[in-house]
């Protein structure tokens, strides 16, 4: 009977693992696409980042509903009381990751001039970075590694210098075209929500990391 239920919950909590590494992918394609919809004024593509969120949603209800279901039949106790709690918390932040790729895709019909924005060349490079973070972090989870957790968060800083550097950019640009404002705004929202999308899979990593060692990566520069 012991052993019927070690494996039952071995099973559980691999299922559980696997419902947040697919939702990963989905965010991580979301993101992608999102910015080569923006980039490109892809509409028909913009409306497809947005239509998949809905399966991101039907994934974390799924994530939370199974967390709580081994949380009661199975009590589970230490190391794995901590892998359900992170998976509880990782599954509403992956679903949020989801939401600003959402958010971006949105944006894709409200830029006029494409040609005249740099900043829009940069954007889809500081997607990737924040993708590559959402990807390495959610591998991380998977192995339960606590060194490659660290190594993402410390990875935030580049993010963050990335926005700074676009923000200031397309203010620049705002002051010497005025007749630009309204799509270099749009712009700035989605520079803000890639640099979300990094502190998200900023807090992932801190998850990972308690997950695996019962201790928040306090030493690390935020």
């Amino acid at each position: 009977m012991v052993e019927h239920t070690v494996k039952a919950f071995d099973e559980d909590i691999t299922r559980l693992r696997g419902l947040i590494a697919e939702m990963g992918g989905l965010a991580e394609v979301a993101i992608e696409q999102a910015l080569h919809a923006l980039v490109h004024g892809d509409e028909a593509l913009a409306a497809e980042v947005v239509e998949r969120d809905l399966k991101l949603d039907a994934l974390e209800t799924e994530v939370d509903a199974m967390a709580v279901r081994i949380l009661a039949l199975r009590a589970p106790m230490a190391d794995d009381l901590r892998e359900i709690v992170a998976a509880l918390k990782i599954g509403g932040v992956v679903e949020r990751i989801g939401d600003y790729a959402k958010n971006i895709a949105k944006r894709t019909g409200r830029i006029e001039g494409r040609s005249r924005f740099e900043p829009l060349l940069l954007l889809p490079a500081m997607g990737e970075m924040a993708a590559e973070m959402v990807h390495d972090v959610l591998t991380a989870y998977a192995a339960r590694d606590p060194v490659v957790a660290r190594e993402v968060i410390e990875r935030d800083a580049k993010v963050d210098a990335f926005y700074d550097s676009i923000f200031r950019n397309l203010v620049s640009h705002m002051v010497e075209n005025p007749s630009t404002i309204s799509s270099a705004a749009q712009l700035l929202f989605v520079a803000r929500n890639l640099e979300r999308i990094g502190d998200h899979a900023t807090n992932v990593a801190e998850m990972v990391h308690y997950a695996a060692t019962g201790s928040y990566p306090d030493d690390i520069e935020r």
